[in-house]
């Protein structure tokens, strides 16, 4: 399996048995759903997908209620080795990512230059937003679980203020003229 919210699961059930309900909300509490991608149908169907792998099993079905029952999903021997080869090969090898912003910035000279001032300053302020938001976040879990639970908020700030930091570098160099733009028509 490829997808990082398996991985996500893997980790959560680490901890304790949980039904996919449970698991969402958690990730989300968490600030987690930054680093993954968590929606309820992808949920189910990473649930589904690890069931079949043998890396989780139903452990029990519980009703609260007039709530629909729920099944109680727990780690398998097989998914915790599973997940922890997945985190080791993770952390020691770099992997090319490809994000949306590297992608645009490689045009933002069609933006012309206060097009691109206005776009990044813009950015600035949604960055500094972001970065405000994870540590608020990040403050509030730790008063709910050990720092290691969480600590991918401390990575997750730290890569927003470099972008941050650049993106600001940048929008200034290009008010003060800085940053060489083609001549119109070009």
């Amino acid at each position: 399996m490829k997808n990082p919210l398996g991985m996500a699961v893997l980790g959560l059930l680490l901890e304790s048995p949980l039904h996919p309900h449970a698991m969402a909300a958690t990730l989300r509490d968490r600030g987690m759903d930054r680093a993954f991608k968590v929606t309820t149908g992808s949920l189910y169907d990473v649930v589904r997908a690890l069931v079949r792998e043998g890396w989780i099993e139903a452990r029990e079905t519980v009703k609260v209620g007039a709530r629909p029952e729920r099944t109680i999903y727990g780690l398998t021997a097989a998914g915790q080795e599973e997940f922890t080869r997945w985190v080791d090969r993770l952390v020691r090898e770099p992997q090319a990512e490809f994000p949306k912003f590297l992608s645009a910035v490689s045009y933002l000279g069609a933006l012309g230059p206060a097009g691109a001032v206005e776009a990044l300053r813009e950015r600035a302020d949604r960055l500094r937003a972001s970065v405000e938001e994870i540590r608020r976040s990040h403050a509030a879990a730790l008063g709910e679980v050990p720092r290691l639970f969480v600590i991918e908020a401390e990575y997750a700030a730290r890569m927003t203020e470099a972008e941050l930091a650049w993106v600001e570098e940048v929008a200034g160099e290009i008010e003060a003229g800085g940053l060489a733009w083609p001549e119109e028509g070009r």
